[in-house]
C-alpha cells in the first residue's frame, strides 16, 4: 500500500478505538439518567463549532464552488448520516434492547458494499480470485462481529464487578418513545417489531451516508468541508428535534460527569471521527470504511475491561480475531486488483510512448 492507504487504515482504526471509548463514556452517562437526544444534540453541536473554522481557514484556497446542487448533497448527507441514523439507532435501542441493536450492526458493511456495486464506486468480479476473497473477508468479518453478540463463552478475563456493567441489562432510557410508525400496531406489529424496523432504518442511512459521501467526494474533494457542512444540516435537524421532544427544561442541565461525556463525544468520538472517518473514504472508498465498523465493539470490549473493570469473554476474543482477518482479507483483495489496474495502465503507457517515439524519430530522419 502508499502511504497515504496505510494513513488512512490507521485512521480508521483509530476511529474505532475512539467510538468504542465513546460507547464506554456514554454508557455510564446514560446509566446515570441524561436525556438520549438532549446528548445527542449537544456532541452534535459542539462538533460544528469544531469542524466549522478547521474546514474554513485550512480549505478556503482549495474549496471548490459550493452550488445549489453541492448543498442538496451537503444536506442529503447530513440528513441521513448523522440526523436519521443517530434517531433511529435511539428509538431502535428504545423499543428493543442494545443487543440486539448491536447484532444489527454487522449488516452496514454488506449494505453499504451493495450500494457501491450499484452506483459503479466498487468493483466485483468473482471469476477471479480477488473478488472472490473481496465477498469471503466481508463474510467473515460480518461473522465475527456476529459471533461476539450472540456467543458469550467463559470469562477469559474475569473481574470483581462484571456484572455491575453487563451489556444484557435492557434498563435503558428511553428518550425516543416518539410513535413515528405507531400506526403499525393496527396492523399487528408490536413493540419489538417496531424496534427492529427502527434499527433496519439506522443501518439502511448509515450505508447510504457512507455510499453518498464516497461519491460525492470524487466531485467535491474537500474532505474537511464535506464534514463540517454535514455536520452543519445534521446538527440543525437534531436541535430541532430536540427541542420538540422534550419538555422539562431540566433534561438539558448536565452533571460535571454528564458534561465529561458530552466534551469526549462531542469533540472526539464526533469532531475528530468524522473528519477522519470522511478523510479515509476519500482516500479508500466508503467499502472498505464500513468494514472497521464490527471492530467496534472489539474496542469497547478491551476498553470495558480496562475502565470499568469488565470481563472479556472468549466469543469477544474469537469474534475479533475473524474481524481482523476478515479486514486483512478485503484489504488484501482491493491492493491485488489496484495494483493490477497500475500494471496494466504502465504497460499501456509504455506501448503508447514506444508506438511514439519510433514515429517521431523516423519524421525528424526523413526530414533531415
Amino acid at each position: 500500500m502508499d502511504g497515504r492507504s496505510t494513513k488512512a487504515h490507521g485512521a480508521l482504526a483509530m476511529v474505532q478505538l475512539f467510538a468504542g471509548g465513546d460507547q464506554v463514556i456514554t454508557k455510564v452517562a446514560l446509566n446515570g439518567g441524561i436525556n438520549q437526544i438532549v446528548f445527542c444534540t449537544y456532541r452534535n453541536v459542539l462538533a460544528l463549532f469544531i469542524l466549522i473554522p478547521v474546514a474554513y481557514f485550512y480549505e478556503k484556497n482549495n474549496r471548490p464552488p459550493i452550488t445549489r446542487r453541492v448543498l442538496v448533497s451537503f444536506f442529503l448527507l447530513g440528513f441521513t448520516g448523522i440526523f436519521a441514523s443517530q434517531l433511529l439507532f435511539l428509538a431502535g435501542i428504545a423499543y428493543t434492547n442494545p443487543t440486539y441493536a448491536a447484532a444489527m450492526q454487522p449488516s452496514v458493511p454488506i449494505l453499504t458494499f451493495l450500494l457501491t456495486l450499484v452506483m459503479g464506486i466498487e468493483t466485483l468480479e468473482l471469476v477471479k480470485l480477488e473478488g472472490k476473497m473481496k465477498v469471503g473477508g466481508i463474510f467473515i468479518c460480518v461473522a465475527g462481529a456476529t459471533l461476539m453478540l450472540v456467543f458469550r463463552g467463559p470469562a477469559v478475563l474475569a473481574s470483581y464487578n462484571m456484572e455491575m456493567y453487563s451489556a444484557e441489562t435492557n434498563d435503558i432510557p428511553a428518550a425516543v418513545t416518539a410513535g413515528w410508525l405507531s400506526s403499525l400496531r393496527r396492523f399487528g406489529f408490536d413493540q419489538w417489531h417496531i424496534g427492529v424496523l427502527y434499527l433496519i432504518g439506522h443501518c439502511m442511512c448509515s450505508a447510504i451516508y457512507l455510499a453518498l459521501q464516497g461519491q460525492f467526494l470524487r466531485e467535491f474533494p474537500a474532505n474537511l468541508s464535506v464534514t463540517a457542512f454535514s455536520c452543519s444540516f445534521g446538527s440543525i435537524l437534531v436541535v430541532i428535534a430536540g427541542i420538540f421532544s422534550t419538555q422539562n427544561s431540566a433534561d438539558w442541565s448536565l452533571t460535571p460527569s454528564e458534561l465529561l461525556a458530552v466534551l469526549y463525544a462531542g469533540i472526539v468520538a464526533s469532531a475528530l471521527n468524522y473528519g477522519l472517518a470522511t478523510w479515509s473514504n476519500k482516500i479508500l472508498g466508503p467499502a472498505l470504511v464500513s468494514m472497521y465498523n464490527p471492530l467496534q465493539p472489539v474496542t469497547s470490549a478491551f476498553l470495558s475491561a480496562i475502565f470499568l473493570k469488565s470481563a472479556i469473554y472468549l466469543g469477544s476474543i474469537i469474534g475479533g480475531i475473524l474481524i481482523i482477518a476478515g479486514l486483512y482479507i478485503v484489504t488484501w483483495a482491493n491492493y491485488r486488483e489496484r495494483q493490477a489496474k497500475e500494471t496494466v495502465e504502465a504497460i499501456y503507457d509504455q506501448y503508447t510512448d514506444g508506438a511514439t517515439e519510433p514515429l517521431l524519430g523516423r519524421d525528424s530522419t526523413t526530414i533531415t
